[in-house]
């Protein structure tokens, strides 16, 4: 989202973990996993960092989250029960429709759309807190 929000402006890993306040150690592993998806790009040296290679209203939170931890559905019992086999039960058939749901909002969301929601709070950044006046010079 952070990289969405600053496009088309590179940005390096340090200020990107600054801004979301995620590990920077973790952070290299998600830009590796966009990089090897090729929904980013990352630039050595002078005048580099991490940019998207899609703009925002063409990239998905889907595409995003397949990249770095994709969602897995239910296709046989999770519970290795040899009775049901590759039918799954009532239960897990449910919790398999919920997870195809998410994958569809997921695919139907842009990072574009994410960003222009009404919000006061910026996706995964620090949001700059109010300061009450308390009434003091």
């Amino acid at each position: 989202m952070h990289l969405a929000s600053e496009a088309p402006r590179a940005r390096t890993t340090d200020q990107i973990a600054a801004a979301t306040q995620v590990p920077r150690a973790y952070l290299s592993k998600v830009i590796q996993s966009l990089c090897r998806a090729g929904l980013a790009r990352s630039q050595r040296g002078m005048g580099g960092g991490v940019t998207l290679t899609k703009g925002p209203e063409n990239l998905t939170i889907l595409e995003v989250v397949n990249a770095v931890d994709p969602i897995q559905r239910i296709h046989t019992c999770p519970l290795d029960l040899a009775a049901h086999g590759t039918h799954l039960c009532p239960l897990h058939r449910r919790v398999d429709d919920a997870l195809k749901m998410v994958e569809q909002a997921f695919a139907r969301t842009t990072l574009a759309e994410v960003l222009a929601d009404p919000s006061r709070s910026i996706p995964l950044c620090n949001f700059p807190r109010e300061t009450k006046n308390s009434g003091e010079g």
